[in-house]
This record gives structure tokens, C-alpha cells and sequence, in this order.
């Protein structure tokens, strides 16, 4: 039986060649280019022999190989304004490639359906948003560009452009890394779209389940549209209260907010402190993924 390839190790290995070759100043990633060098190189019998856009009705990207499986096609929507989410998008079919095409011939990656959802044991969207993720942004160059500074979305804008990620990518990959609980929050007409909570967090009970609920964004949140200022990001400090109710009533959290340019909602980081108790975990308890995540889910989400 063949062993099951882990996507960070695969595009660490992808990034270490990189590296070599090209620097470490090298980003952001030519993804396509290395979609079609790395598996002419390394697949020669079986290589990705064509990366290209059109204009995909309900889908974000897809791969497909020939009748032969010999030759595999890689294709993002090019009526995608973001350039950050078609980046996200190619290197996630990219990650279809190197970690599942033994399993299927073809991948058709939607909007806001782009997990498989059939319960078994992995969940082959996510580890192909873990591979794009970790290939565009590789954890050690992502960690000098925001060690010993205060998180903020300028901050994050300017990972965003040095990985030619979206925004929403680049706030992904720091709650990866997030000293403390931190909680990114996707909304839309006073309702959250999607939440990702990091480890920290969600041990806590600070998510949001956004698959299972249409939950309200709370009155005092700054992306609430009684409070929204179309002036750039906007910060606050408040009770955490505010956004999850059994934290304890002097716990204060940072919230930050700003509209997610292109696309059509509002990005809020909730910054907590470690919690001062742990509340078990409840048996249909599970992190939410933002179907950004996916192509994220980062970037680009979102239409996603």
C-alpha cells in the first residue's frame, strides 16, 4: 500500500529545491511555472502538462487528467478579479496533483463547496489548502517577515504582496503562528460568513460554528454596519464578552477590522489573551474551515 504523502512535507521539499535554485528573496511563487517544471521533472510519465484560466461557471479550479493519464490539466478561473486567489487556486490543484491524482482522475474544486464532505478519515480539500499554503508561504520566511511586530493588517498587506497571496491568506497563515488565541472572522451584512480559530482558541470554546448556524455579528463589533467606517482597517479594544458570552466578564480582547478590498465582506481579527479556563469539548465539536481554507482556504476566499 502506498504511504500517504503529507502536504507540508511535500511543499517543504518543493520549497527547500526552490531554495537552492532560486534564493530566498525568490517570492512571490511562479506556481504555474513549478506546477509545470516540477512534475516534467519528476513525473515525466505523468507530468502536468498544461496550466491555464477560463471563465468557470461555480467553480474555482479543477484537475483533470487525460484519458490516458498521461498528461494532467490544471485550470482557475480567470473571472476571478483577485490575482492572489487565482495564485491560491492553481497551487491547490497543484497540491490535488502531488498528494491524490493516484486516487481520482479529476478534481472540480467550487466556491463555497470545495471539501469533500464524505467523512472519511482525511479531508483531501484541506490538505490541499495546507499544500498551497505552506508552498506560497513557507513557515520560516513567513515568521521573519512578522517576528517581534504587532500584528495589523498593513502588516499582513505586506505579507500579502510579498507572497501574492489575498489578504484573507496571509491572515490565515499568521493565527497558524499566533502566540495567543486569535480568531479571524469573515462577515457580510451583519453576518459572519465563515470563522477560523486557531488551536488555541478553539480549545477554549472561542469559535464560531458558521457551517452548522447563520450567526449575527454581535452589535458592538466594528465590522457591524451600524460601526463600519469606510476609512481602512479600524481597531478596538472590548470585553470579549462582546463576541463569545462565557468568556469571563473582565477578559478584554483586540479587534480589528477592514474591508477585504476586491471581495465583498469585512475581515475581523479577534486577539485574546490565554484563557483563564478550559471548557471541555463538546463530541460534534470541530474547528470551522472557511471555505477559504480551502483554497484557501487563504485567499483568497472567499469569494469565498
Amino acid at each position: 500500500m502506498t504511504e500517504r504523502k503529507q502536504p507540508m512535507a511535500e511543499a517543504n521539499r518543493i520549497s527547500s529545491m526552490l531554495n537552492m535554485v532560486l534564493g530566498a528573496n525568490r517570492f512571490p511563487v511562479k506556481v504555474d511555472e513549478v506546477a509545470l517544471e516540477y512534475s516534467r521533472q519528476c513525473f515525466a510519465d505523468s507530468p502536468v502538462d498544461k496550466v491555464q484560466g477560463e471563465d468557470m461557471d461555480g467553480l474555482e479550479g479543477m484537475l483533470a487528467a487525460n484519458k490516458a493519464r498521461s498528461k494532467w490539466l490544471i485550470v482557475y478561473n480567470s473571472a476571478v478579479r483577485s490575482e492572489g486567489r487565482k495564485r491560491f487556486t492553481i497551487a491547490h490543484e497543484f497540491g490535488h496533483y502531488i498528494l491524490h491524482r493516484h486516487d481520482q482522475d479529476r478534481f472540480e474544486c467550487g466556491d463555497d463547496d470545495i471539501e469533500t464532505g464524505d467523512g472519511n478519515e482525511r479531508d483531501i480539500e484541506t490538505e490541499a489548502d495546507k499544500f498551497a499554503s505552506t508552498l506560497l508561504m513557507p513557515l520560516d520566511d513567513f515568521r521573519k517577515q512578522v517576528d517581534g511586530q504587532p500584528v495589523s493588517f498593513d502588516l499582513l498587506g505586506h505579507c500579502a504582496e510579498r507572497y501574492g497571496v489575498s489578504l484573507t491568506a496571509a491572515a490565515l497563515r499568521w493565527t497558524e503562528i499566533a502566540e495567543k488565541r486569535a480568531v479571524l472572522v469573515a462577515s457580510r451584512d451583519d453576518h459572519l460568513l465563515w470563522s477560523k480559530s486557531n488551536q488555541a482558541a478553539f480549545k477554549s470554546g472561542a469559535y464560531f460554528a458558521t457551517r452548522k448556524n447563520t450567526i449575527e455579528l454581535p452589535q458592538d463589533a466594528l465590522a457591524h454596519s451600524n460601526n463600519l467606517l469606510d476609512v481602512g482597517a479600524q481597531t478596538q479594544s472590548t470585553r470579549a464578552q462582546t463576541w463569545f458570552p462565557r468568556e469571563p466578564a473582565s477578559m478584554q480582547l483586540n479587534e480589528m477590522t477592514r474591508v477585504a478590498g476586491q471581495y465583498d465582506y469585512s475581515l475581523t481579527l479577534l486577539l485574546m489573551p490565554d484563557a483563564e479556563w478550559q471548557r471541555p469539548q463538546h463530541d460534534d465539536g470541530e474547528p470551522e474551515e472557511d471555505t477559504f481554507d480551502r483554497f484557501v482556504r487563504n485567499g483568497q476566499y472567499p469569494v469565498r
